[in-house]
């Protein structure tokens, strides 16, 4: 039964109590369960219940989080095994695309699954996200060359769209536009697959979008090299991104771990996400001072 309750999204509290949020869909799910196990001759209760002492809500949230980011982190090592086994240059071989685009169906069926499950925007999500959206691009065009991205035409004041949701990347590829490519940039929050652009719109960090991951590269790193800032200050910030983003300690930043609980710390506090990007952009700019002294 316990299976059952996992594949519901449900954790434990306790051994034998488990936890939804409060939807009616969440409702509707366990009364299936609780009939299944009266009728096998068990026993069990179905309540609506609101900490009052020990377990506070965020650490309940918490609990969520780490279920679906154990899950995130199994699509993500898969979706490494396959873009490890690829060949390098953009061609793919005569009929490797069609087992490829049969594994990025398997992995974008997998990423919903768990997405379906994700109720509180776990972190894990952003790296699980950028690498099967890569592996989809190899599977339709092959990996482009980056192209400059004055071919997007002028980048200013433009309206600059994202996932709801933001974390590590976007909040960081949000400052770096605002800071350096698009100081009067406005930004808009949508959700991750349904959203169609509109006009002059620029999309980063999620599907299909102008800018988003390409290979081993997170969206942060390719808006660096596609509108070409050579700041030495941005190349660091760059690499503990990727190591936060894509927890695969490419860079092995010593600053990494820091920086993530820190906009780990401003996801778990702000809902909102113009509220997380004005925090994060603060952490961003003293970041920047910080490298951009240490060089001087």
């Amino acid at each position: 039964m316990w299976r059952r309750l996992q594949a519901l999204g449900a954790v434990a509290i306790k051994n034998s109590a488990y936890v939804l949020p409060r939807t009616d869909q969440a409702r509707e799910d366990f009364e299936w369960v609780l009939r299944e196990i009266i009728k096998q001759g068990g026993e069990a209760s179905l309540c609506e219940a609101r900490f009052v002492d020990g377990l506070r809500d965020d650490q309940v949230e918490a609990l969520f989080n780490a279920a679906r980011d154990a899950e995130y982190g199994g699509i993500v090592a898969e979706a490494r095994r396959v873009a490890d086994n690829l060949p390098s240059g953009e061609a793919l071989p005569e009929g490797r695309r069609p087992q490829l685009e049969a594994e990025v169906a398997r992995l974008k069926r997998r990423l919903a699954e768990v997405s379906a499950l994700d109720f509180f925007g776990a972190p894990g999500r952003e790296a699980a996200d950028g690498l099967v959206a890569s592996l989809e691009a190899r599977a339709q065009r092959g990996l482009e060359r980056m192209a400059d991205g004055r071919q997007l035409g002028d980048l200013h004041g433009r309206t600059w769209v994202t996932r709801k949701g933001i974390h590590i990347d976007r909040i960081a590829s949000a400052w770096l536009i605002r800071r350096f490519v698009d100081p009067g940039a406005a930004f808009k929050f949508v959700p991750a697959r349904s959203y169609r652009p509109e006009p002059g719109e620029l999309r980063f960090d999620m599907f299909e979008a102008e800018f988003t991951h390409e290979g081993d590269l997170c969206t942060f790193e390719v808006l660096l090299a596609r509108v070409r800032l050579d700041d030495p200050a941005l190349r660091p910030i760059a690499a503990i991104v990727h190591d936060i983003d894509l927890k695969d300690a490419k860079f092995d930043r010593p600053e990494a771990a820091g920086i993530d609980r820190l906009i780990a710390g401003i996801a778990m506090r702000h809902r909102d996400d113009e509220d997380r990007l004005a925090r994060g952009a603060a952490v961003f700019d003293d970041l920047y001072e910080y490298f951009r002294r240490k060089r001087a």
